[in-house]
């Protein structure tokens, strides 16, 4: 893998060429993995998901694609409860945003195998400057969804909603809120939405730590409540491949 700015410029070309009706609104946010843990961190983690579709040996039942929130789940006790019976691959990196996960899937993460099915979370972090706009972070995750298609036409996707974030309501969550319907209008064929946003707030409005320990990332019963949700359809979707 080359250096963290040369995948940036290498990520602006590839948006420019193969998603042009989408161009404007992916350029139009900040790239913010650099703000995690650095670029050396960034590359590391694209080796470790290059590395874990290796060990599958060109055949993946489900593939999980998303930022943080999916990255988490890896390597812990819920992740292997829900999906450790499964030819199982995370494909989430911390801070990325739809422009980094496109990259990723143009340069090797849709190479060399074929999965059954694909279940995407991701767009939140477009989503945290305060001149952000869902119309924006809903085409990012449209040329997701198209990339995946073109690349592993075979596999089913199920594309998540985005979750709500902080303790209270508030602008953050309303700006998530207005992305999950522009999202859904994206289902149809091998596309399949589900939308488990409102499961996790309370009847007072309130998020409870138990389910997202900061308000943004899932405690274990968190990720629980997400695996719920989809793990009959998951279940249903490889067994019938």
């Amino acid at each position: 893998m080359k250096l963290y700015s040369t995948k940036l410029s290498k990520l602006t070309l590839a948006v420019l060429s193969l998603f042009a009706a989408h161009a404007a609104e992916l350029e139009s946010t900040t790239p913010i993995a650099a703000k995690t843990n650095g670029e050396a961190w960034w590359n590391s983690n694209c080796d470790r998901i290059d590395a874990d579709i290796k060990k599958m040996e060109g055949s993946i039942d489900v593939a999980f694609v998303g930022d943080s929130i999916t990255a988490r789940w890896r390597g812990s006790e819920s992740w292997t409860k829900h999906w450790g019976s499964y030819r199982s691959v995370n494909m989430g990196i911390g801070g990325d945003q739809t422009q980094h996960v496109l990259w990723r899937l143009q340069n090797g993460d849709l190479e060399g195998y074929k999965a059954k099915l694909f279940v995407v979370m991701i767009g939140t972090n477009n989503l945290w400057s305060k001149t952000s706009e869902p119309a924006d972070a809903a085409a990012g995750v449209k040329a997701v969804i198209d990339l995946i298609q073109s690349k592993q036409p075979q596999a089913k996707i199920l594309l998540m909603s985005l979750l709500p974030v902080g303790e209270k309501p508030n602008p953050g969550r309303e700006k998530r809120l207005a992305v999950n319907p522009l999202i859904a209008k994206f289902a149809g064929g091998s596309v399949e939405y589900i939308d488990i946003y409102e499961k996790y707030i309370e009847a007072d409005g309130t998020i409870s730590k138990e389910i997202m320990h900061d308000f943004l990332h899932l405690a274990p019963k968190g990720y629980d409540i997400w695996a719920e949700a989809i793990s009959a359809k998951v279940k249903t979707i490889i067994e019938a491949k």
